[in-house]
């Protein structure tokens, strides 16, 4: 209750103070200098408006009447740029007084044009002079000439593909790349579908990445062409390298039938870098280590040459050690029953 009343006296003391103050001389005096300065203010925005000025304006595009059937594959601008020149006080009309109409061109107009439409920048000259007052004198259209390019039906479903260079750190190698979706639906007329073989993304070019990475990529804009969706989501799979080393049995290949090879070592060990995740997976039977009859011939060495003949996806560096070894070539004896 106290503390009500006390609010109650200062709140009276201030509108006595204010009202003091307003009623005293130097309080008139500086009124009638705030006034006459608006009034001065406001002589000098008239005379300022009433020059002719230049100025920038946006005017809504939409197109009606658009059939079901008709997929758009090269989207119109949401907006016409129009250049005018005017008094300032018609162009302040302008920016915050009268609405222009949005231009809209209907579908129906154009749907005999073929699949490739052009709207010259006379016609939409005409459309927005019509709106505008009589003293304003239009200047510039941009885009000077509107088209557009639609389908009917024609489409078929692509591919993503990636573009671009994505590399990973020391130690690390991207084990996979997965793309969500991974296929889309591509829109154009009959002779730019033909030609669509994949949708591309933008080029993506990351280095030393060492963790899995996840991006949204936008497709390559084509003209004439519309993916559904726009973009997919792709996503690096990264993987930690591993050392690893087999024993891999010697084989002889293009011998003839009645020589068989004899080797020392018969197994020579293969090493090579996998992902941590396909450690276990990798075995020997995954390479084959081979000698060439047809290479021994041509050779003069006393030893001869290793050569690794298969190796299984997702590995690196690969060695073979040693990579000349002792033999002998047997002759085998034909027994008659």
């Amino acid at each position: 209750m106290f503390g009500e009343q006390n609010m109650r006296v200062r709140y009276l003391r201030t509108l006595e103070k204010i009202r003091s103050f307003l009623l005293s001389t130097m309080s008139r005096e500086f009124l009638i200098f705030l006034f006459f300065v608006f009034v001065s203010f406001s002589f000098w925005l008239l005379q300022v408006l009433n020059d002719d000025y230049e100025t920038e304006l946006s005017i809504p595009l939409k197109m009606k009447n658009i059939p079901e059937d008709v997929v758009l594959t090269s989207e119109l601008p949401n907006t016409i740029k129009v250049g005018v020149k005017d008094r300032g006080t018609v162009l302040v009309n302008y920016l915050w007084g009268q609405t222009l109409y949005p231009v809209t061109l209907d579908f129906a107009d154009y749907s005999d044009k073929g699949s490739q439409v052009r709207i010259p920048s006379l016609m939409l000259s005409q459309r927005i002079t019509s709106q505008l007052n009589q003293s304003t004198k239009l200047l510039t259209v941009k885009p000077d000439t509107l088209e557009f390019i639609y389908t009917k039906g024609e489409a078929r479903k692509v591919p993503v593909k990636l573009r671009g260079d994505v590399k990973a750190d020391r130690q690390y190698y991207i084990a996979d790349t997965i793309f969500s979706p991974d296929s889309v639906m591509v829109y154009a007329p009959k002779p730019i579908l033909d030609s669509i073989t994949a949708a591309y993304t933008q080029r993506i070019d990351i280095k030393q990445i060492s963790d899995t990475l996840r991006t949204r990529a936008e497709f390559q804009k084509i003209k004439g062409v519309r993916f559904t969706p726009s973009y997919s989501d792709v996503t690096f799979l990264v993987d930690v390298f591993a050392e690893k080393t087999v024993e891999v049995p010697v084989v002889g290949i293009n011998f003839p039938k009645d020589k068989v090879l004899r080797t020392f070592p018969s197994k020579v060990k293969v090493s090579f870098q996998v992902g941590l995740s396909r450690f276990r997976e990798v075995t020997a039977e995954d390479f084959v280590v081979v000698v060439d009859f047809e290479e021994l011939n041509n050779d003069a060495s006393e030893k001869c040459k290793l050569i690794l003949s298969k190796q299984p996806l997702g590995v690196n560096h690969v060695k073979v050690s040693p990579r000349e070894i002792d033999y002998i070539i047997e002759q085998q004896v034909a027994f008659n029953d």
